[in-house]
């Protein structure tokens, strides 16, 4: 059995560092070192007093200590790892290219007055609920040991989770659609025959590179992105246990396999913050 010190540094550098980032926003908070108001999504204070940190601080932000903000830290742990360790394997690029396309996204809906909210961190994480329910549709789920599921009704089942216990449903909603908007326009409308409009730009590689101490990069290879198949579904338990897939379970999900994202990646390797 790890420790958790042996846990901490094997996971993936994405999902690491922004679960970290949460984390720390919110200790942050209660030590008082700072003022919610001063991180919230204020599109007036955006535009009029150029606070633009308030586009990226509102996503760091899940929540005051309490069972659904640890429960929002374990969605990342268990499904933004599994992402990045599944279909996400040496695209690290990608990865952050998704969690970039979703926060833009998100950006854009909270410019309609009804769809605004000072912090969208918990529609982001919901977002990558929602892209693993489609990467994994075959996977089988284990919810509280009580109702088992398909892992591509894992976004409904938390949806209907948070109508029972009265939580708001608008930050669900809103990471759904952003989730079906990232996987539509990499995934299906491609598969379907359409143009690959959202390869991840080549600035976002060389920020990934960067953050990978000096990983080299390649221009992207102007290759087929749908030829084969990234990789094979498995089977997860929200208990944190892994079964061996099933014949159905193994079947490809069918996501392009983008080989120009190929070259620029962390290799596998745990990377702690500030580069050391």
């Amino acid at each position: 059995m790890s420790t958790p010190a042996e846990y901490y540094h094997s996971l993936p550098p994405v999902s690491k560092a922004y679960g970290v980032a949460c984390l720390m926003t919110t200790s942050a908070y209660y030590l008082g070192l700072y003022n919610l108001g001063n991180i919230a999504l204020f599109y007036e204070d955006v535009i009029k007093r150029f606070q633009v940190w308030r586009l990226i601080t509102n996503f760091f932000f899940l929540g005051p200590f309490s069972f659904p903000f640890a429960f929002r830290l374990i969605i990342i742990a268990k499904y933004g790892v599994s992402l990045e360790r599944g279909p996400f394997d040496k695209r690290s690029a990608d990865f952050v290219w998704m969690f970039l396309f979703g926060a833009l996204s998100l950006l854009v809906m909270a410019a309609i007055p009804l769809l605004w909210s000072p912090f969208m961190g918990v529609s982001l994480v919901f977002m990558i609920i929602y892209i693993w329910g489609r990467e994994f549709p075959n996977a089988r789920i284990n919810l509280y040991g009580v109702v088992s599921l398909k892992g591509f009704y894992l976004p409904w089942a938390m949806l209907a989770l948070d109508l029972i216990f009265g939580n708001p449903l608008k930050p669900d909603i809103l990471g759904m659609i952003a989730g079906h908007l990232y996987y539509f326009l990499t995934v299906l409308h491609p598969l379907s025959g359409g143009k690959y409009i959202l390869k991840t730009p080549f600035w976002v590689h060389k920020l990934v590179a960067f953050w990978g101490e000096g990983t080299q990069v390649n221009a992207p290879v102007q290759s087929d992105p749908y030829a084969g198949v990234a990789f094979r579904g498995r089977s997860f338990r929200l208990n944190g246990t892994r079964t061996s897939p099933t014949q159905e379970e193994a079947q490809p999900t069918g996501r392009p396999n983008n080989s120009s994202t190929d070259g620029v990646a962390f290799r596998g390797r745990s990377h702690r913050l500030g580069g050391q």
